[in-house]
């Protein structure tokens, strides 16, 4: 019992959440169509209760029975007129029903473009720790289904559920006032059972749709990350392994909606015993009173065509019924979304970050992702502003979170992070986040043009603007070569590209947005050698005048930095510059000559490869010679 009452204040509660997009405050002219569409709905419903009495008069009139004559010209009462009458009523209301259908569509489509624009901010608005423990695919077929949703539930309760309702209402006075109470008691039961029966053959049918919800999110989830990995599954030649994992959580969506179709026939098949049996007593009741005298051969005909245009919203009772909360259920989870709150926001009175240096300062910050695994302890550093300052370290020791702090992905569990002498936390995250430029170490692109890639540093640069900024990053002439020039697509996350181009217009993104501040966070740590002393020379112009933090795993790239920092255990463990440092003979010593033994190794392979190549090109020539 306690969790139907749950259930149902969270129904009310979705109810009341959506009634500001179906009457929205600010669009008079869409009040004015739900208004206009209420007028229509009144007018075809009583068109639709006028048609069966010309069906009874046509009816009386071919037996000769002229005792229920309405006062109207002789002419007009002519069976085959009546019968005319009654079809011209029916069309009347199919073109008001049309009507209030067509003026309501901008309504209901205005209703789901606000909740779905407003699921697609609130997303952006929620923090990197929400995305990194939610799946992709998941959070897009809950929105999918949510908006699909939210258009059943609108268009149901707006455009159905007061039309039964005033149908079922002005049935039940007719039947009152013609034919006695003992046919409304009769109706009122069975409508009452049939009712019953639809609600709670629908609640079981819900839980089945929850399964079934389950089983598509999951299936939906593995499609759409093994597809965005499909290097990955090729490199290991798991197709099989893939195709048995869809297959599986698809075996579990067959199994719930075979589970759906079979309750939806015993539902039909219940409603269609309880209303036929209902039928059936009312019918009896005028058959035996056509036979006392007491009505007419019109009155039947006209209680049978009461009846079967009374089923129909009865039928759609349970329709709308199954459809609103199958709707609700689709979208539970899509307002489930919506409540999760920010876990990063600005304060009341934040202002807009001022960047008249450019001098970032970490401040004795202590932060964790988790309570019981500390990530920084105590760290304390200053970038001047226009200086260039180096983060190094083992993996683990909490490089690539410094980069995550100043743009406040997170918030600091204690002391401060300041940019020219304000906390980040003062001021608004639009601004912060505008003075920063990054060229991240894994640059994933959008499936779109390389112009439409370089121009999302500053989505108002002219293309001149983007062409200069691609010059600047070296990668212009590799553009112009192009069949499409910079309208040549990049393919998915970038993948058309190569590792070193990606980079590139990574590179000239930034550039176009000319940030005050620029953080570099292992932005060549998965290139080539050779691809990674072209990229650094673009970095070093791109930093050239800016306060610069680069987090960066091969030292060679960091020797010319104004400080390196060597980060171990979320501490710092030594700073210095370069020849500081290697004088120290420590952390970073030992790490730059692990580093130079595996360079050498490195290249002292490569010049073997390469002299084995010569050696067989030579022996091949001198066979040929002989």
């Amino acid at each position: 019992m306690a969790e139907k009452t749950v259930s149902d204040s969270s129904t009310f509660s979705t109810l009341r959440n959506l009634w500001p997009y179906m009457w929205p405050a600010d669009r008079a002219d869409l009040r004015a169509r739900v208004t206009w569409a209420t007028l229509l709905l009144v007018v075809a419903k009583l068109t639709l209760v006028a048609g069966p009495y010309f069906f009874k008069w046509a009816t009386d009139a071919l037996a000769g029975d002229a005792r229920s004559a309405p006062p109207l010209p002789a002419f007009l009462l002519a069976p085959v007129m009546l019968v005319i009458a009654y079809n011209v009523l029916r069309l009347v209301q199919l073109g008001f029903n049309q009507l209030r259908d067509a003026l309501f569509a901008r309504v209901g489509q205005y209703a789901v473009r606000q909740l779905a624009f407003r699921t697609f901010v609130h997303m952006h608005q929620l923090s990197l720790r929400f995305h990194l423990e939610r799946r992709t695919g998941g959070l897009s077929r809950i929105i999918e289904r949510g908006t699909k949703g939210i258009e059943t539930i609108v268009r149901f309760i707006m455009l159905n559920t007061a039309p039964t309702i005033l149908e079922f209402a002005l049935t039940t006075a007719i039947f009152a006032y013609t034919y006695g109470w003992k046919y409304v008691v009769v109706v009122a039961v069975t409508v009452s059972v049939y009712v019953w029966f639809t609600v709670r053959a629908s609640d079981w049918r819900i839980s089945i749709r929850r399964d079934m919800n389950d089983s598509d999110t999951d299936a939906n989830t593995k499609a759409i990350d093994s597809l965005l990995n499909f290097e990955t599954v090729k490199y290991f030649n798991n197709e099989a392994m893939e195709a048995e994992r869809f297959d599986r959580s698809m075996a579990r969506y067959e199994i719930s909606a075979t589970r759906i179709w079979t309750s939806l026939g015993w539902l039909n098949f219940g409603q269609g015993v309880i209303y036929g049996i209902g039928t059936v007593i009312v019918m009896c009741m005028s058959a035996l009173e056509v036979q006392a005298g007491t009505q007419s051969v019109g009155d039947f005909v006209f209680i049978n065509a009461m009846l079967m245009q009374l089923s129909v919203p009865l039928n759609f009772i349970g329709f709308i019924y199954r459809e609103i909360r199958q709707g609700l259920t689709d979208i539970e989870q899509m307002f489930d979304l919506l409540d999760v709150p920010q876990e990063i926001v600005d304060k009341p009175d934040a202002k807009a970050l001022a960047v008249p240096a450019g001098k970032v300062e970490f401040r004795d910050v202590h932060f964790s992702y988790d309570p019981n695994r500390k990530i920084l302890k105590g760290v304390s550093f200053e970038v001047p502003a226009g200086k260039t300052v180096a983060i190094v370290g083992p993996s683990g020791a909490g490089k690539s979170t410094i980069s995550r702090l100043l743009f406040r992905f997170y918030d600091i569990q204690s002391g401060a992070v300041l940019i020219d002498g304000q906390d980040v936390r003062d001021v608004t995250q639009e601004s912060l986040r505008a003075a920063i430029g990054m060229v991240p170490q894994d640059t994933v692109l959008f499936n779109d043009t390389i112009a439409y890639n370089i121009r999302y540093g500053r989505v108002g640069a002219s293309e001149e603007e983007v062409r200069k900024a691609a010059e600047l990053a070296q990668i212009g002439p590799f553009i112009e070569r192009l069949p499409d020039g910079y309208r040549s697509m990049v393919g998915e996350r970038g993948l058309k590209l190569s590792g070193g181009e990606k980079q590139r217009v990574a590179i000239a993104r930034t550039i176009l947005k000319a940030p005050p501040i620029l953080m570099l966070d292992e932005a060549t740590s998965a290139l080539d050698s050779h691809t990674e002393q072209e990229i650094q020379a673009a970095l070093d112009l791109v930093s050239r005048g800016r306060t610069t933090i680069v987090i960066a795993h091969r030292l060679s790239t960091v020797i010319t930095a104004d400080e390196i920092i060597v980060l171990k255990d979320g501490q710092i463990a030594e700073r210095g510059t370069h020849a500081e440092l290697m004088l120290k003979h420590g952390l970073y010593a030992s790490m730059w000559d692990r580093q130079r033994e595996a360079t050498e190794a490195e290249e002292r392979l490569r010049i073997a490869r390469e002299s084995d190549e010569l050696g067989v090109i030579v022996r091949r020539r001198t066979s040929e010679v002989g």
